[in-house]
Protein backbone atom coordinates (compact mmCIF):
# COMPACT_ATOMS: atom_id res chain seq x y z
CA UNK A 1 0.00 0.00 0.00
CA UNK A 2 1.31 3.22 -1.25
CA UNK A 3 2.17 5.93 1.81
CA UNK A 4 3.28 9.71 2.53
CA UNK A 5 7.47 8.08 2.43
CA UNK A 6 6.68 6.21 -0.41
CA UNK A 7 5.81 8.49 -2.71
CA UNK A 8 8.19 11.17 -1.64
CA UNK A 9 10.88 8.96 -0.78
CA UNK A 10 13.74 11.89 -1.08
CA UNK A 11 13.47 15.85 -1.60
CA UNK A 12 12.86 16.73 -5.17
CA UNK A 13 11.27 12.80 -5.51
CA UNK A 14 7.94 13.64 -5.10
CA UNK A 15 4.67 11.95 -7.03
CA UNK A 16 2.98 14.84 -6.67
CA UNK A 17 -0.52 13.04 -8.10
CA UNK A 18 -0.05 9.74 -5.93
CA UNK A 19 -0.25 12.28 -3.07
CA UNK A 20 -3.42 14.11 -4.38
CA UNK A 21 -5.16 10.31 -4.19
CA UNK A 22 -3.87 9.83 -0.53
CA UNK A 23 -6.61 10.56 2.15
CA UNK A 24 -6.69 14.27 2.86
CA UNK A 25 -7.30 13.75 6.64
CA UNK A 26 -3.76 11.43 6.53
CA UNK A 27 -2.17 13.98 4.72
CA UNK A 28 -3.68 16.89 6.99
CA UNK A 29 -2.14 14.99 9.93
CA UNK A 30 1.30 14.91 8.51
CA UNK A 31 1.63 18.30 7.39
CA UNK A 32 1.09 19.40 11.15
CA UNK A 33 3.69 17.73 12.72
CA UNK A 34 6.95 19.39 12.22
CA UNK A 35 8.72 16.41 13.46
CA UNK A 36 8.56 15.04 9.90
CA UNK A 37 10.57 16.66 7.03
CA UNK A 38 9.99 19.62 5.69
CA UNK A 39 10.60 18.33 2.26
CA UNK A 40 7.47 15.14 2.47
CA UNK A 41 5.33 18.20 4.25
CA UNK A 42 4.95 21.02 2.23
CA UNK A 43 4.43 18.74 -0.70
CA UNK A 44 1.75 17.16 0.85
CA UNK A 45 0.10 20.70 1.23
CA UNK A 46 -0.07 21.17 -1.98
CA UNK A 47 -2.09 17.54 -2.38
CA UNK A 48 -4.61 19.19 0.32
CA UNK A 49 -5.82 22.09 -2.67
CA UNK A 50 -9.35 21.88 -2.48
CA UNK A 51 -10.00 19.18 0.46
CA UNK A 52 -8.63 21.01 3.38
CA UNK A 53 -10.41 18.88 6.64
CA UNK A 54 -12.23 21.58 8.62
CA UNK A 55 -11.06 19.47 11.60
CA UNK A 56 -7.90 20.07 10.90
CA UNK A 57 -7.97 23.58 9.95
CA UNK A 58 -6.81 24.93 13.93
CA UNK A 59 -3.97 22.81 13.68
CA UNK A 60 -2.98 24.00 10.34
CA UNK A 61 -2.93 27.01 11.07
CA UNK A 62 -1.24 26.72 13.89
CA UNK A 63 1.95 25.86 11.82
CA UNK A 64 1.47 28.80 9.56
CA UNK A 65 1.64 30.88 12.93
CA UNK A 66 4.62 29.32 14.39
CA UNK A 67 7.73 30.98 13.58
CA UNK A 68 10.35 28.25 13.73
CA UNK A 69 8.46 26.15 11.46
CA UNK A 70 10.04 25.93 7.87
CA UNK A 71 9.07 28.57 5.79
CA UNK A 72 8.21 26.38 2.67
CA UNK A 73 5.65 24.81 4.55
CA UNK A 74 4.12 27.97 5.92
CA UNK A 75 3.89 29.53 2.64
CA UNK A 76 2.56 26.60 1.28
CA UNK A 77 0.12 26.57 4.12
CA UNK A 78 -0.67 30.37 3.34
CA UNK A 79 -1.51 29.56 0.17
CA UNK A 80 -4.19 26.58 0.97
CA UNK A 81 -6.05 28.37 3.86
CA UNK A 82 -5.10 32.09 2.66
CA UNK A 83 -8.71 32.78 2.19
CA UNK A 84 -9.70 32.01 6.30
CA UNK A 85 -10.68 35.23 6.84
CA UNK A 86 -9.77 34.01 10.93
CA UNK A 87 -5.79 34.75 9.93
CA UNK A 88 -6.40 38.48 8.77
CA UNK A 89 -6.04 39.82 12.40
CA UNK A 90 -3.02 37.46 13.16
CA UNK A 91 -1.61 38.74 9.62
CA UNK A 92 -2.10 42.40 10.01
CA UNK A 93 -0.31 42.32 13.69
CA UNK A 94 2.75 44.37 13.93
CA UNK A 95 4.95 41.12 14.98
CA UNK A 96 4.71 39.90 11.23
CA UNK A 97 7.32 42.87 10.51
CA UNK A 98 9.63 40.88 12.52
CA UNK A 99 9.05 37.25 11.19
CA UNK A 100 12.19 36.90 8.88
CA UNK A 101 11.64 33.93 7.41
CA UNK A 102 12.32 33.72 3.94
CA UNK A 103 10.03 34.78 1.78
CA UNK A 104 7.48 35.24 4.68
CA UNK A 105 6.60 38.76 4.38
CA UNK A 106 5.70 38.08 0.56
CA UNK A 107 3.34 35.13 1.64
CA UNK A 108 1.82 37.61 4.15
CA UNK A 109 1.46 40.39 1.99
CA UNK A 110 -0.53 38.07 -0.53
CA UNK A 111 -2.32 36.50 1.89
CA UNK A 112 -3.61 39.92 3.15
CA UNK A 113 -4.64 40.79 -0.39
CA UNK A 114 -6.86 37.33 -0.99
CA UNK A 115 -8.26 38.38 2.30
CA UNK A 116 -9.50 42.49 0.68
CA UNK A 117 -7.20 43.65 3.32
CA UNK A 118 -6.63 47.34 1.83
CA UNK A 119 -4.60 48.40 4.25
CA UNK A 120 -2.00 46.52 2.65
CA UNK A 121 -2.42 48.45 -0.98
CA UNK A 122 0.62 49.94 -0.27
CA UNK A 123 2.93 47.33 0.33
CA UNK A 124 2.06 45.40 -2.51
CA UNK A 125 2.35 48.63 -4.69
CA UNK A 126 6.57 48.10 -3.43
CA UNK A 127 6.23 44.61 -3.95
CA UNK A 128 5.18 44.66 -7.43
CA UNK A 129 7.58 47.01 -8.12
CA UNK A 130 10.49 45.10 -7.53
CA UNK A 131 13.41 44.16 -9.46
CA UNK A 132 12.90 40.40 -8.87
CA UNK A 133 10.24 38.75 -10.99
CA UNK A 134 8.97 36.53 -8.29
CA UNK A 135 8.73 39.65 -5.69
CA UNK A 136 6.93 41.30 -8.57
CA UNK A 137 4.21 38.25 -9.24
CA UNK A 138 3.82 38.09 -5.45
CA UNK A 139 2.46 41.98 -5.21
CA UNK A 140 0.73 42.21 -8.83
CA UNK A 141 -1.41 38.82 -7.50
CA UNK A 142 -2.01 41.13 -4.57
CA UNK A 143 -3.48 43.98 -6.17
CA UNK A 144 -5.29 42.54 -9.12
CA UNK A 145 -7.44 40.47 -5.71
CA UNK A 146 -8.40 43.74 -4.13
CA UNK A 147 -9.04 44.98 -7.46
CA UNK A 148 -11.29 41.87 -8.26
CA UNK A 149 -13.26 42.46 -4.78
CA UNK A 150 -13.62 46.22 -4.52
CA UNK A 151 -12.99 47.27 -8.12
CA UNK A 152 -9.95 49.10 -10.15
CA UNK A 153 -11.24 52.28 -9.47
CA UNK A 154 -11.46 52.06 -5.73
CA UNK A 155 -8.41 50.39 -5.80
CA UNK A 156 -7.12 53.62 -8.00
CA UNK A 157 -8.34 56.19 -5.50
CA UNK A 158 -6.64 54.49 -2.37
CA UNK A 159 -3.01 54.49 -4.44
CA UNK A 160 -3.06 57.41 -4.79
CA UNK A 161 0.55 58.72 -7.74
CA UNK A 162 2.81 60.48 -5.16
CA UNK A 163 5.26 57.36 -5.29
CA UNK A 164 6.41 55.80 -8.12
CA UNK A 165 5.65 52.52 -7.22
CA UNK A 166 1.88 53.88 -6.61
CA UNK A 167 2.43 55.02 -10.39
CA UNK A 168 3.28 51.87 -11.44
CA UNK A 169 0.88 50.09 -10.15
CA UNK A 170 -1.50 52.47 -11.86
CA UNK A 171 -0.63 51.35 -14.74
CA UNK A 172 -2.06 47.86 -14.90
CA UNK A 173 -5.77 48.64 -13.01
CA UNK A 174 -6.70 52.34 -15.37
CA UNK A 175 -7.35 52.64 -19.14
CA UNK A 176 -4.73 51.80 -21.41
CA UNK A 177 -5.38 55.12 -22.91
CA UNK A 178 -3.75 56.83 -19.63
CA UNK A 179 -0.81 54.51 -19.97
CA UNK A 180 0.24 56.86 -23.05
CA UNK A 181 1.37 59.74 -20.54
CA UNK A 182 3.28 57.72 -18.03
CA UNK A 183 6.00 58.09 -20.57
CA UNK A 184 6.76 61.27 -19.31
CA UNK A 185 7.08 60.54 -16.05
CA UNK A 186 10.44 61.19 -14.04
CA UNK A 187 10.88 57.90 -12.67
CA UNK A 188 12.39 55.72 -15.42
CA UNK A 189 11.30 52.24 -14.04
CA UNK A 190 7.30 53.87 -14.61
CA UNK A 191 7.87 54.88 -17.91
CA UNK A 192 9.84 51.83 -18.86
CA UNK A 193 6.67 49.63 -17.57
CA UNK A 194 4.51 52.45 -19.34
CA UNK A 195 5.85 51.52 -22.83
CA UNK A 196 5.84 47.61 -22.35
CA UNK A 197 1.97 48.26 -21.56
CA UNK A 198 1.19 50.24 -24.73
CA UNK A 199 -0.40 48.77 -28.13
CA UNK A 200 -1.96 51.17 -30.11
CA UNK A 201 0.14 52.21 -32.83
CA UNK A 202 -2.08 55.17 -33.59
CA UNK A 203 -1.91 56.81 -30.52
CA UNK A 204 1.55 56.55 -29.57
CA UNK A 205 2.43 58.29 -33.22
CA UNK A 206 0.15 61.07 -32.06
CA UNK A 207 2.16 60.94 -28.79
CA UNK A 208 4.92 61.53 -30.53
CA UNK A 209 4.53 64.98 -31.77
CA UNK A 210 2.64 66.03 -28.31
CA UNK A 211 5.38 64.28 -25.14
CA UNK A 212 6.54 67.40 -23.37
CA UNK A 213 9.95 65.81 -23.22
CA UNK A 214 12.61 64.28 -25.06
CA UNK A 215 12.75 61.31 -22.71
CA UNK A 216 8.98 60.85 -23.48
CA UNK A 217 9.39 60.79 -27.43
CA UNK A 218 12.13 58.89 -27.26
CA UNK A 219 9.64 56.28 -24.70
CA UNK A 220 6.69 56.91 -27.41
CA UNK A 221 9.17 55.82 -30.08
CA UNK A 222 10.93 52.65 -28.66
CA UNK A 223 7.32 51.39 -27.90
CA UNK A 224 6.18 51.69 -31.34
CA UNK A 225 9.21 49.85 -32.47
CA UNK A 226 8.72 47.12 -30.03
CA UNK A 227 5.49 46.90 -31.62
CA UNK A 228 6.21 47.02 -35.40
CA UNK A 229 9.35 45.53 -35.33
CA UNK A 230 10.56 48.54 -37.30
CA UNK A 231 12.73 50.84 -36.56
CA UNK A 232 12.59 53.23 -38.94
CA UNK A 233 10.11 55.33 -37.20
CA UNK A 234 12.46 55.40 -33.86
CA UNK A 235 15.33 56.51 -36.26
CA UNK A 236 13.42 59.07 -37.65
CA UNK A 237 12.39 60.34 -34.31
CA UNK A 238 16.35 60.06 -32.99
CA UNK A 239 17.10 62.16 -36.09
CA UNK A 240 14.36 65.30 -35.56
CA UNK A 241 15.75 64.82 -32.45
CA UNK A 242 19.23 65.41 -32.97
CA UNK A 243 20.78 62.00 -32.46
CA UNK A 244 20.42 62.92 -28.08
CA UNK A 245 22.52 60.47 -26.61
CA UNK A 246 24.08 60.18 -22.89
CA UNK A 247 27.15 61.62 -22.78
CA UNK A 248 30.48 59.82 -20.88
CA UNK A 249 33.32 61.43 -20.18
CA UNK A 250 36.34 60.19 -21.39
CA UNK A 251 34.17 57.47 -23.55
CA UNK A 252 35.50 57.25 -26.87
CA UNK A 253 33.43 55.73 -29.76
CA UNK A 254 35.27 52.47 -30.42
CA UNK A 255 34.39 52.20 -26.06
CA UNK A 256 30.99 53.53 -26.85
CA UNK A 257 30.23 51.02 -29.79
CA UNK A 258 31.04 47.86 -28.45
CA UNK A 259 29.52 48.63 -25.20
CA UNK A 260 25.82 49.69 -26.65
CA UNK A 261 25.47 46.98 -28.90
CA UNK A 262 26.55 44.17 -26.19
CA UNK A 263 24.28 45.69 -23.62
CA UNK A 264 21.76 48.60 -23.94
CA UNK A 265 19.96 46.04 -26.17
CA UNK A 266 19.00 44.42 -23.07
CA UNK A 267 19.35 46.77 -20.54
CA UNK A 268 17.87 47.08 -16.91
CA UNK A 269 14.52 48.97 -16.78
CA UNK A 270 16.09 52.25 -15.21
CA UNK A 271 18.68 53.29 -17.89
CA UNK A 272 18.16 56.17 -20.31
CA UNK A 273 15.91 55.62 -23.32
CA UNK A 274 19.03 57.42 -25.08
CA UNK A 275 21.05 54.17 -24.75
CA UNK A 276 18.01 52.08 -26.11
CA UNK A 277 17.50 54.20 -29.09
CA UNK A 278 21.05 54.41 -29.60
CA UNK A 279 21.03 50.52 -30.28
CA UNK A 280 18.62 50.82 -32.85
CA UNK A 281 19.86 53.68 -34.68
CA UNK A 282 23.61 53.17 -35.42
CA UNK A 283 25.27 50.18 -36.55
CA UNK A 284 27.36 47.74 -34.48
CA UNK A 285 31.03 46.89 -34.37
CA UNK A 286 32.30 44.20 -36.12
CA UNK A 287 33.36 41.33 -33.36
CA UNK A 288 36.72 39.79 -33.72
CA UNK A 289 37.35 36.23 -34.53
CA UNK A 290 38.36 34.47 -31.17
CA UNK A 291 40.38 32.05 -32.46
CA UNK A 292 42.63 34.19 -34.06
CA UNK A 293 42.61 36.58 -31.68
CA UNK A 294 43.50 34.31 -29.24
CA UNK A 295 46.14 32.79 -31.35
CA UNK A 296 47.54 36.54 -31.99
CA UNK A 297 47.86 37.03 -28.23
CA UNK A 298 49.66 33.45 -27.45
CA UNK A 299 51.87 34.10 -30.09
CA UNK A 300 52.46 37.84 -29.09
CA UNK A 301 53.10 36.68 -25.66
CA UNK A 302 55.41 33.56 -26.28
CA UNK A 303 57.41 35.60 -27.88
CA UNK A 304 57.82 38.18 -25.14
CA UNK A 305 59.33 34.71 -23.02
CA UNK A 306 55.69 34.52 -20.84
CA UNK A 307 55.39 30.89 -21.46
CA UNK A 308 51.67 31.34 -21.57
CA UNK A 309 49.22 28.63 -20.68
CA UNK A 310 45.76 27.55 -23.05
CA UNK A 311 42.99 30.57 -22.60
CA UNK A 312 40.25 29.52 -21.07
CA UNK A 313 36.93 31.15 -20.97
CA UNK A 314 35.54 33.16 -18.28
CA UNK A 315 33.41 30.90 -17.08
CA UNK A 316 35.93 27.86 -16.75
CA UNK A 317 38.12 30.52 -15.27
CA UNK A 318 35.92 30.99 -12.51
CA UNK A 319 34.37 26.85 -12.74
CA UNK A 320 30.75 28.59 -13.27
CA UNK A 321 28.81 30.84 -14.97
CA UNK A 322 29.87 32.89 -18.49
CA UNK A 323 31.53 36.08 -19.23
CA UNK A 324 32.81 38.57 -21.82
CA UNK A 325 36.77 36.86 -22.02
CA UNK A 326 39.21 34.64 -22.05
CA UNK A 327 42.03 34.44 -18.92
CA UNK A 328 45.38 33.32 -20.34
CA UNK A 329 48.03 32.69 -17.47
CA UNK A 330 51.02 33.20 -18.32
CA UNK A 331 54.45 33.79 -15.28
CA UNK A 332 52.17 34.31 -12.14
CA UNK A 333 49.86 36.91 -14.39
CA UNK A 334 46.15 36.67 -15.77
CA UNK A 335 46.08 38.54 -18.90
CA UNK A 336 42.14 38.83 -19.72
CA UNK A 337 41.01 38.81 -23.58
CA UNK A 338 38.28 40.33 -24.48
CA UNK A 339 35.47 38.46 -26.72
CA UNK A 340 33.59 42.28 -27.05
CA UNK A 341 36.85 43.44 -29.44
CA UNK A 342 40.21 43.89 -29.49
CA UNK A 343 40.72 45.08 -25.38
CA UNK A 344 43.42 43.45 -22.88
CA UNK A 345 43.89 44.16 -19.58
CA UNK A 346 45.56 42.50 -16.63
CA UNK A 347 45.36 43.24 -12.95
CA UNK A 348 48.93 44.01 -11.47
CA UNK A 349 50.44 42.65 -14.98
CA UNK A 350 53.41 42.79 -16.01
CA UNK A 351 54.29 45.56 -18.42
CA UNK A 352 56.12 43.50 -20.49
CA UNK A 353 52.94 41.40 -21.30
CA UNK A 354 50.94 44.99 -22.29
CA UNK A 355 53.66 46.18 -23.89
CA UNK A 356 53.71 42.79 -25.77
CA UNK A 357 50.00 42.89 -27.00
CA UNK A 358 49.90 46.21 -27.84
CA UNK A 359 52.47 45.62 -30.65
CA UNK A 360 49.97 42.49 -31.29
CA UNK A 361 47.30 45.61 -32.34
CA UNK A 362 45.50 44.92 -28.95
CA UNK A 363 44.12 47.69 -26.98
CA UNK A 364 45.24 47.74 -22.86
CA UNK A 365 42.40 48.93 -20.68
CA UNK A 366 44.30 50.87 -18.06
CA UNK A 367 43.32 52.02 -14.58
CA UNK A 368 41.89 55.07 -15.39
CA UNK A 369 39.68 53.94 -18.45
CA UNK A 370 38.67 50.94 -16.74
CA UNK A 371 37.26 53.22 -14.36
CA UNK A 372 34.83 55.12 -16.44
CA UNK A 373 31.71 54.71 -15.31
CA UNK A 374 29.25 54.39 -18.04
CA UNK A 375 26.47 57.00 -16.69
CA UNK A 376 22.54 55.79 -17.00
CA UNK A 377 23.10 52.15 -18.66
CA UNK A 378 21.98 49.32 -15.61
CA UNK A 379 23.46 46.28 -16.41
CA UNK A 380 22.31 43.36 -14.30
CA UNK A 381 25.56 42.27 -12.01
CA UNK A 382 25.40 39.92 -9.27
CA UNK A 383 21.72 41.35 -8.18
CA UNK A 384 22.61 44.34 -8.79
CA UNK A 385 20.66 46.67 -11.83
CA UNK A 386 23.52 49.56 -11.73
CA UNK A 387 25.58 51.42 -14.04
CA UNK A 388 28.99 49.81 -14.12
CA UNK A 389 32.58 50.51 -15.19
CA UNK A 390 34.25 50.12 -18.49
CA UNK A 391 36.17 47.40 -17.31
CA UNK A 392 33.60 45.31 -15.62
CA UNK A 393 31.39 45.27 -18.99
CA UNK A 394 34.19 44.52 -21.33
CA UNK A 395 35.80 41.80 -18.99
CA UNK A 396 32.14 40.45 -17.45
CA UNK A 397 31.33 37.58 -15.50
CA UNK A 398 28.44 36.17 -14.22
CA UNK A 399 27.59 33.42 -12.27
Amino acid sequence: MRNIELLAPAARQVDAAGLRELDADELARYVADPAHPWWRREPCVRALAGRVPEGRVAELIARVQDPDDTSEVRIALLDLLGTRAELLPWLRHEDRRGDDGFGMREAFLAARGRLGDRSALPELATLAASEWPRQQAVGKAGLYALARRYGNEAILADLGDERPEDRAARLGLQDEELNVFALADPDRSVAFLAQSLLTDEHRLRAYLNEAPTTEAKLWAAYALYHLTEDAAEARAMYDHLGRPRVEVAGLDEELRGVIVHEYAGGCEERSDPRWRIEVLCTEPPARPDQDEQLGRAMAALTAAGFEPASPVSAGNHHQQGEGTYHVIACRGNLVHISTLGRFATGYDADPTARQALEAAGFRWIDDETGAIKVTDLCVYYFGGRVPLTVDTLLFYWQD
